[in-house]
């Protein structure tokens, strides 16, 4: 089942059970600030990966609203151009190291900061949870069930914590959400309809980059879908089960009507909707284009390379402890992107159209809709709150940087368990796309799975 020897399952619950139940309380980087203190210096952030998310989000964001409560005490790429200009970019007045093992020995973080290809966060997850420091992941936590393992097994080790950053829960439509399921008001929930469509836009996108390659995101039901499915184990309170899926390529890559290797230099231009022109956008110039000479990656590759081997329409069924049912879906090339979702329920349905980029309108704020059994409609109006990601990404950091000990009363912050099961269903469909048979989520890790309350 892992790379590594495992525990047995009765090892686990009772070594172990306690404290996952522990971590959706006691949170890492509150352990910590426990560690600086608050009165003695600042919290000390090590950042490995240096593309958009780390310099952005995770760098200059950082930097710039939690300036006087913390500090980068390293920076770490394996491509040495990169990294120089994120240093420049941050702002941050640190060393850079492209040797992770020397950073960690050198610069002695209190939380270090994951946000590398996802194939390879196992990695670093591993060795900073062994160095005796907390991690802070960017989702997903990993991309198989052998390296999710290999994490949750150091991560007992080593007494340490991971947090995996679900910006999507913190949104405060998405909390109305679980605020009104916890409510029960629509009685018991039975079953949840999802489907979500990326445009083509942001969902060619993934096609460019080294997602488009199994081996590196481990397929968008990893790498995009585990935002989804964070959110449907958080609302539904309950662990998946049982996973059957059907995936395939049939827009993008073989698929395409002509192909070259990059957008730039592409004697197809003048003909290909999908063309774009990174040289337009200066930050991404120099952090890609400019430092190709060192590892040879493009930004911008044609979404049609024939190396594509990710599905790009995918059909999921989910079945969770508590019996309720999930049908879920994902389309990587629709003409708008966003979200459709309804729970059902024994008295009632709760429904909403998200529409996250659009070309035709804007909004303001975002609209439920919740139907009684033999009752009226209710539409509630959820203004949307401000930073990315329908306002999550301000209110995740504020958690993460500002107040770490704030309180989670929807809890919302999510642990490495949190991680795990998200990922794990996204795996269990890849698997199961791949064999034409359903897969049991407990058969992927030794996590014992939990039944909680169907509703409330």
């Amino acid at each position: 089942m892992s790379h590594s020897s495992n525990q047995s399952r009765r090892d686990f619950i009772a070594m172990s059970g306690s404290f996952l139940a522990g971590s959706f309380f006691i949170h890492p980087v509150a352990q910590a600030l426990d560690l600086v203190g608050p009165k003695d210096g600042k919290m000390k952030l090590a950042l490995v990966g240096t593309g958009i998310r780390g310099t952005t989000m995770f760098g200059r964001d950082v930097l710039r609203s939690y300036g006087e409560l913390v500090e980068f005490v390293g920076l770490s790429d394996i491509n040495p151009g990169r990294l120089a200009y994120a240093k420049k970019f941050i702002g941050a007045n640190c060393p850079v190291f492209t040797d992770f093992d020397q950073m960690l020995k050198e610069a002695k973080p209190d939380v270090l900061i994951v946000t590398t290809m996802d194939s390879t966060h196992h990695e670093f997850i591993i060795k900073g949870l062994n160095a005796g420091i907390h991690v802070i992941s960017e989702k997903p936590m990993t991309t198989d069930e052998f390296k999710c393992q290999d994490i949750l097994d150091a991560e007992r080790k080593s007494g340490k914590k991971l947090i995996v950053t679900f910006n999507y829960r913190y949104s405060p439509h998405r909390q109305k959400l679980y605020e009104l399921l916890r409510a029960g008001e629509i009685g018991e929930l039975t079953s949840v309809d999802f489907h979500w469509y990326l445009d083509v836009y942001h969902g060619a996108d993934y096609f460019r980059r080294w997602h488009r390659r199994k081996e590196f995101g481990g397929t968008l039901l990893v790498h995009k879908s585990t935002h989804h499915f964070d959110l449907l184990n958080w609302w539904i309170n309950s662990d998946p089960e049982e996973v059957f899926a059907y995936g395939s390529l049939e827009f993008y890559g073989k698929k395409g009507p002509f192909r070259h290797t990059t957008c730039r230099g592409c004697p197809h231009s003048d003909q290909c909707d999908f063309y774009w022109d990174i040289t337009k956008n200066e930050h991404l110039v120099n952090l890609y284009p400019e430092n190709e000479q060192y590892d040879g990656y493009h930004r911008d590759g044609c979404v049609f390379r024939e190396d594509v081997d990710i599905y790009d329409k995918m059909a999921v069924q989910v079945k969770y402890k508590n019996q309720v049912q999930v049908s879920y879906s994902l389309t990587t090339y629709s003409p708008y992107e966003g979200y459709r979702i309804a729970f059902n329920g024994t008295k009632g349905r709760l429904e909403a159209w998200i529409k996250e980029r659009q070309p035709w309108e804007e909004a303001d704020a975002d609209e439920i809709h919740l139907t009684k059994n033999f009752g009226e409609r209710q539409i509630i109006t959820i203004p949307h709150g401000g930073g990315g990601h329908g306002g999550g990404d301000t209110r995740l950091k504020d958690k993460l940087f500002k107040d770490p000990a704030m309180a989670d009363p929807w809890r919302q912050s999510a642990g490495s368990r949190d991680g795990a099961m998200s990922i794990l269903v996204g795996i269990a469909a890849r698997n199961s796309i791949e064999s034409g048979k359903p897969v049991k989520i407990a058969d992927l890790t030794d996590i014992e799975l939990k039944e909680s309350g169907r509703g409330v």
